[in-house]
């Protein structure tokens, strides 16, 4: 028999839940009071989100590009070596997970105001106030997470595999690349689009780094925030419906890559 606590106990979890449920439902349906379906459609086939939608997945796929070939090397480092001050060196790689966005952003264009950055500008791309800068603010913010997820991955895979594969006369390279990175599969893809979601969203190092400027840097964080200022509730409307449909996107295929493993706890 189920005693009066037990039974107090699942009334209470189910009730947070519903709770949760319902308020992001009652989010999402408040949308459809400001717009119709017509109105919606054709606001999300106007030029301007058009281009703040082409704009956000080109900077974002660019950015977890480059972020691959950082973060990968970087987490399997991380996962399985041990060196000196790796302590700190492991908490200064958490700093722009912590760190606000838009401190990010300005710790960037503070960068680019010293003289080696403006060398870096002048001898190779400009970032400030332009679209490299997008793509820049992105990977600050998205490398420190894909870099924690890999991490995980890479600590839930066995060591003794790639032991294995050494006294079969694989050196270190090999052996990652055919033994850990084929076990990190699904880690890693699940990673990628947690990243690439997180950059399409991001908008505080953005927006400070590359300004908001119409149909040049305005991505969909931002072309929310400049459709806001002018109180053009349908377009805005629109942009987040993207972005919503976006995330659940996103989160199926998470669940669909990662399953109930280590990494999709983390995300």
């Amino acid at each position: 028999m189920t005693s009066f606590s037990d039974r107090l106990f699942v009334s209470a979890i189910v009730l947070s839940t519903a709770f949760f449920i319902l308020f992001f439902l009652g989010i999402l349906v408040s949308m459809a009071w400001y717009t119709d379906l017509k109105t919606l459609t054709s606001t999300i086939l106007s030029e301007e989100i058009v281009f703040s939608i082409k704009l956000s997945l080109v900077t974002a796929t660019i950015a977890v590009l480059l972020s691959s070939f950082i973060s990968i090397p970087a987490a399997y480092m991380m996962s399985r070596m041990n060196f000196p001050c790796k302590n700190i060196v492991d908490t200064l790689l958490d700093i722009p997970i912590v760190m606000p966005p838009i401190s990010l952003g300005a710790a960037l264009l503070m960068f680019f105001s010293t003289s080696a950055g403006r060398a870096i500008q002048d001898t190779t791309l400009e970032f400030v106030f332009q679209q490299p800068g997008i793509v820049l603010a992105q990977f600050t913010v998205i490398s420190a997470i894909y870099i924690r997820l890999m991490k995980s991955t890479f600590d839930n895979i066995d060591p003794m595999y790639e032991k294995v594969a050494r006294t079969l006369r694989c050196d270190r390279l090999q052996a990652f690349f055919k033994v850990t990175l084929p076990l990190a599969r699904n880690g890693l893809f699940a990673a990628i689009i947690l990243s690439w979601a997180r950059a399409v969203g991001e908008f505080g190092a953005t927006v400070t780094l590359a300004g908001a400027t119409r149909m040049k840097t305005e991505t969909l964080p931002i072309a929310i925030y400049l459709n806001l200022a002018t109180a053009d509730i349908e377009k805005t409307v629109a942009i987040v419906f993207i972005l919503t449909i976006i995330s659940v996107v996103v989160l199926f295929a998470i669940r669909k890559f990662a399953g109930k493993g280590p990494l999709l706890s983390i995300a």
